[in-house]
């Protein structure tokens, strides 16, 4: 017997959850069914592949090794599908998208409202990550594009430039009538600061800029949530650092720039450099570098 699809997927279910029954039950099959095709599977290959003897069934080394290669047979198998089921007039498919959160207030909201404006059919799968794990979900094929910075961290990632990306002081438009044409970080070391945790690329950028011009910052607030962050400042005397744009689609936030200024960012466009780029990867991408050359000419 040549080993199918199913048996695979059978043998992936026994091993994910560690019994028979509970495979069975998400596989919509009988225990029995569930086990004769698990049999079948150790007979084709010449091993036994599933541990029984315990509580919990267990893989074998040899299953351990068997799935291993298997696994990555259903992921291509899954991208072909995909493939398959793309269609060259965008009227219906799915785009797998990923970028780190300081993204989110001004580029990522307004790239996705164009897109489905456009492509109404497609369907949006967005998730906010740091940069590293973007990449790893590029190379497993569970993201299609990410938006990060150069260089990227991974081996066969692409990285294609799309703008430089410049930090400024923001502050809420309400408690700042007349702003200041411009802050030094030792006017920084005056206010009270809102920050993003230090888990973000981002405030690892501002702790570098402070720490390099000797200041030690009043942090009165410590956020892991862009949109929290924003929200605190917008509605009070906080001061915080973040890309200059977010200000373009928040009108209460102003924008003051910082002098001497940060190091600019190169912000890019992510993908595996291997991967097949399906027909709503290819429009989004062809969307953010319309939205580039659109900065551009700003």
């Amino acid at each position: 017997m040549t080993p199918e699809l199913r048996h695979i997927r059978y043998l992936a279910a026994v091993a994910e959850h560690g019994s028979f029954t509970r495979a069975a039950e998400e596989l919509h099959v009988s225990q029995p069914t569930l086990s004769h095709q698990v049999k079948q599977l150790e007979r084709a290959v010449g091993a036994v592949l599933l541990d029984r003897a315990g509580r919990t069934v267990r893989l074998t080394d040899a299953g351990a090794a068997y799935l291993a290669h298997a696994r990555r047979a259903l992921d291509e198998i899954a991208a072909a599908q995909r493939s398959v089921h793309d269609v060259t007039d965008l009227s219906r498919g799915v785009l797998r998208f990923a970028a780190p959160p300081t993204f989110t207030p001004y580029l990522v909201g307004p790239l996705i409202a164009r897109f489905r404006e456009r492509y109404p059919g497609i369907t949006v799968e967005f998730g906010e990550s740091a940069q590293d794990t973007i990449e790893s979900g590029l190379l497993d094929d569970r993201v299609d594009l990410g938006i990060g910075f150069a260089p990227p961290r991974l081996p066969g990632i692409t990285a294609e430039a799309l703008y430089d990306e410049t930090l400024a002081a923001v502050l809420g438009a309400a408690a700042y009538p007349s702003p200041p044409a411009a802050l030094s970080p030792q006017d920084l070391a005056t206010h009270d600061l809102a920050l993003l945790n230090p888990s973000f690329a981002t405030r690892h950028h501002v702790d570098t800029y402070l720490d390099e011009h000797g200041v030690t910052p009043r942090i009165a607030l410590q956020l892991d949530s862009i949109q929290v962050l924003l929200e605190a400042v917008s509605e009070s005397d906080l001061l915080t650092i973040l890309p200059e744009a977010v200000t373009d689609t928040h009108p209460q936030l102003l924008r003051v720039p910082l002098q001497p200024s940060m190091s600019r960012r190169t912000v890019t466009l992510l993908h595996a450099t291997d991967s097949h780029r399906s027909a709503a990867a290819t429009a989004f991408t062809e969307l953010v570098r319309a939205e580039h050359r659109r900065r551009d000419t700003r």
